[in-house]
């Protein structure tokens, strides 16, 4: 796969579907022209809503799709999971979805999302009642927790989120780490760029990103929104197709 000139790793929300309709249709339309690119979903999203997207016109299908932040891998051809990629995912898990919903049963602030999960467990959350003891007894029960756009806390097996995910299957594919350009707008999408990988932050991003992004190398902070932003960053970084060698 030494050939591809891009590896569009993007969350969706905001991102890879924010911005302008026309913005989005330029880049999708510039992403389906290219034979040298590889697209790869990151999201918080289950499979189910990436499968009803891709089916809309006009969506450029991805070949992989890491989804549930970070805790679930498919192929982008069949939506089915990739288990030698899933495979440290679940082990982490350990199957915790019950003790981790008794654990949080009754917690001030928090709503359970309506979404079926294999690997994490997913709420909405008001930031003005959640306490911080809360995030604290997840942590100290083993779990890793994420709090993005004041509005999804998310439980994850320790030490498993999107940026994590994404370096395995870069390693497990050969890609070409130096084409990758991974894309987001929340703090669930902080891993994405802490992993050495060459990254834009779209300008619509939280103001919780933005600060966390200070002085973190590699990183782009686009002035355009969603998807107006990652095209953007793909002249910035040179990913464009005349840039292949």
């Amino acid at each position: 796969m030494n050939h591809l000139g891009l590896i569009l790793a993007t969350d969706l929300d905001g991102t890879f579907l924010g911005g302008s309709d026309a913005q989005r249709r330029a880049l999708y339309a510039a992403l389906s022209a290219r034979d040298d690119a590889l697209l790869i979903f990151v999201t918080g999203r289950d499979i189910g809503f990436v499968r009803e997207l891709v089916a809309q016109p006009g969506m450029p299908r991805p070949r992989y799709i890491i989804g549930d932040v970070g805790t679930s891998v498919f192929d982008g051809a069949t939506f089915r999971p990739i288990p030698t990629l899933e495979a440290e995912i679940a082990a982490r898990w350990a199957d915790s979805g019950e003790r981790v919903r008794a654990m949080l049963e009754g917690e001030p602030g928090l709503r359970p999302q309506p979404t079926p999960f294999r690997h994490r467990m997913s709420y909405y959350y008001d930031p003005a009642v959640l306490r911080p003891g809360t995030v604290r007894k997840v942590e100290e029960a083993g779990f890793d927790c994420i709090l993005s756009a004041d509005t999804f806390l998310d439980v994850l097996p320790r030490g498993i989120a999107k940026g994590p995910t994404l370096l395995r299957l870069v390693q497990a594919l050969g890609l070409p780490a130096s084409r990758v350009l991974t894309a987001g707008d929340t703090m669930n999408d902080l891993s994405l760029f802490q992993t050495g990988l060459k990254g834009v932050a779209v300008g619509n991003s939280e103001p919780r990103l933005v600060e966390a992004l200070r002085g973190v190398e590699g990183i782009y902070r686009s002035p355009e929104p969603g998807a107006a932003g990652i095209a953007d960053a793909i002249r910035h970084f040179n990913l464009q197709p005349e840039a292949v060698a």
